[in-house]
């Protein structure tokens, strides 16, 4: 596990935004993932999608680093943000969009 973990520390380090999600950003292969890829593709930022279903030890391991029990996972400069329903409230809100503004990724 802590080579997983190693992984993840790595990924969420070296990108701005990252988000652990079932499939990719052009084929999400679940609702929930679908609709934390649209929110960030109607945000106009890039993000790094990782495929959690390719790797069953990632998948499981993703849940651990954050105690966190679901997927998709958004990460904001090495931040673990939240799930779906978190993040969809946060940019109906305009606060994912002022925390994006704010680590300086979207401009204000």
């Amino acid at each position: 596990m802590s080579q997983t973990f190693d992984q993840i520390r790595e990924e969420i380090s070296s990108h701005d935004i990252v988000l652990y999600m079932k499939g990719n950003a052009q084929f999400p292969m679940c609702g929930f993932s679908a609709a934390v890829v649209q929110i960030l593709n109607t945000l106009d930022v890039n993000f790094k999608a990782i495929d959690v279903l390719k790797d069953s030890e990632l998948r499981e391991g993703i849940k651990s680093f954050t105690n966190w029990p679901t997927i998709p996972q958004l990460y904001v400069k090495g931040e673990f943000i939240g799930g779906c329903d978190i993040v969809r409230e946060m940019y109906e809100t305009g606060e994912l969009q002022k925390l994006l503004a704010d680590k300086g990724i979207l401009k204000k």
